[in-house]
């Protein structure tokens, strides 16, 4: 298993997809964006299959504009399958037609643009994107096989290491192995996490019992501390408590 990190890390730059078998439309596309913002550049691609042979094999995209006519495959459903690789990913559909409309927002896309695309319209739908990111949730992405899945950093339980291997615990008792230093796992974490021993990263949101040298977890597992950094553990969740006591005053 490899692993990547979005989402309290991250990118510098957005990546963008369209989907569209017509060229004349790539194009069409293509020069409303560059209209829109010359920094901004897309990868084209003709079919659905490819586009998610794609996002399987490197990091995800940031936004998606798909048609949703495709010969031989259905739009909605590519989008569905975008959701299951990347629930992250921002979906556009674009199309000559509104006959969709409602499957495409049953799938919680961002837009729905009419050809020909405009400057506007990609406008209002980069604006929408920026709107969704400021409310997701963090997460990690997963690479197993020749699977991908993304884990939300809200549902870690803890990090424990296993030999060069770490296992992620998670809510509903998964456990994913990652070969990976916990240095830095600990890096692309969020501020809820906090580290034990050297081995050991839990995350604060689902420690039940806090007690001097050690912590209880929701799914019942203790966690010991390190006997040098006892106190500033204790310190560390008591103050990471305090401020969640003071956001819900």
């Amino acid at each position: 298993m490899t692993i990547r990190f979005y989402g309290g890390g991250g990118r510098s730059s957005m990546r963008i997809a369209i989907c569209d078998d017509n060229k004349q439309s790539q194009t069409l596309f293509l020069n409303a964006l560059t209209e829109w913002d010359p920094t901004k550049h897309a990868e084209c691609f003709s079919d659905g299959s490819s586009l998610l042979k794609e996002m399987r094999a490197r990091p995800t995209f940031d936004i998606v504009f798909l048609d949703i006519y495709l010969p031989g495959e259905n739009g909605i459903d590519i989008a569905g399958e975008i959701r299951k690789i990347s629930p992250q990913t921002g979906i556009v559909f674009i199309t000559n037609s509104l006959d969709f409309a409602v499957d495409a927002y049953s799938l919680n896309a961002l837009h729905y643009l009419v050809k020909p695309v405009t400057k506007e319209g990609l406008g209002e739908s980069f604006l929408r994107l920026k709107s969704l990111r400021s409310k997701q949730r963090s997460f990690l992405y997963l690479n197993i096989g020749r699977d991908s899945i993304t884990v939300f950093q809200d549902e870690i339980i803890y990090i424990l290491s296993a030999g060069h291997a770490k296992e992620i615990c998670m809510v509903n008792n998964q456990i994913y192995r990652v070969w990976v230093s916990l240095e830095e796992l600990e890096e692309k974490l969020d501020s809820n996490f906090l580290k034990l021993n050297r081995g050991t990263i839990a995350n604060m949101e689902h420690i039940r019992q806090m007690s001097a040298d050690y912590c209880l977890m929701d799914n019942g597992a203790r966690l010991d501390f390190s006997r040098r950094k006892r106190a500033d553990i204790v310190g560390l969740y008591d103050g990471w408590m305090f401020s969640r006591l003071s956001e819900k005053r």
